[in-house]
């Protein structure tokens, strides 16, 4: 009998999911990777692994450095990124608002939107004035679960999008959701109380900021935050001087797009 076997669906899917994967890994590394660090960050066999990032250096997803089997993303990934980013209408409403709360805050701003148990900048925008305050910029990742901004879009997602999100970090976190419970807890509290989210050192050690949301034109929650290092941005200045100018904004950005927080 002659095999005819042709891909399954499922197969097809399954070789895709694992392709993003390996992109993904790529996208968030520092450097350019290797078949063996691909594999090992994947948890994708390093044969299967070679194969796809051949496939998607063919596609032009992927470029390798010239006598080396290590791998960076290509030009082809910015024109999706860019085509993406033309369709946030909000974006383009709400930077010369980001812009202008940046330079009365003296202190980076920044738009994102989740993926997976991340928020993901799609906007960054430095006071013009001064000291550069973040290495952050478009396509930089903040965990929900530690950020100013991450537990904004927690505390604003509608229940089944939440308590989803919470299942996820708690299988996540392992042993440090015990710590990790109770400070989602208090910042769900927050936000109910004072319409935003405040991280002061538990994203990364030295840097403080406050997040709010805002929806989108067809309901979708964008992140907003400002922040920077805790020596510039003590406690007392972002809650007494920069939360009011953050509602303010949010507010402002909310009112001209027509949507509502």
């Amino acid at each position: 009998m002659t095999d005819n076997t042709q891909p399954q669906p499922k197969d097809e899917v399954s070789a895709l999911a694992r392709g993003l994967a390996v992109l993904r890994v790529v996208s968030q590394a520092s450097k350019p990777l290797s078949n063996r660090e691909l594999a090992e960050a994947t948890g994708i066999p390093k044969a299967t692994v070679s194969r796809l990032a051949a496939t998607l250096v063919g596609a032009g997803y992927l470029r390798q450095l010239a006598d080396s089997e290590r791998f960076s993303l290509s030009a082809t990934l910015l024109e999706l990124s860019n085509a993406y980013l033309r369709n946030f209408d909000l974006r383009s409403h709400a930077r010369p608002h980001l812009a202008e709360l940046a330079e009365q805050a003296g202190a980076a701003v920044h738009l994102g939107v989740r993926d997976g148990l991340d928020i993901v900048l799609i906007d960054h925008i430095r006071p013009r004035s001064a000291v550069i305050l973040s290495n952050l910029d478009v396509g930089s990742r903040m965990a929900i679960a530690t950020s100013a901004s991450g537990r904004a879009y927690l505390a604003s997602a509608d229940e089944p999008e939440r308590q989803a999100l919470l299942d996820s970090i708690r299988a996540a976190s392992g042993s440090g959701w015990r710590a990790l419970k109770p400070q989602l807890e208090a910042a769900l509290q927050e936000h109910a109380r004072l319409g935003y989210c405040a991280s002061f050192g538990e994203w990364h050690h030295d840097i403080h900021a406050l997040g709010l949301t805002l929806r989108g034109p067809r309901g979708e929650l964008y992140a907003v935050s400002c922040g920077g290092p805790g020596y510039l941005l003590p406690k007392k200045l972002l809650v007494e001087k920069i939360a009011p100018f953050l509602l303010k904004t949010v507010r402002a950005i909310s009112d001209e797009a027509g949507t509502s927080r």
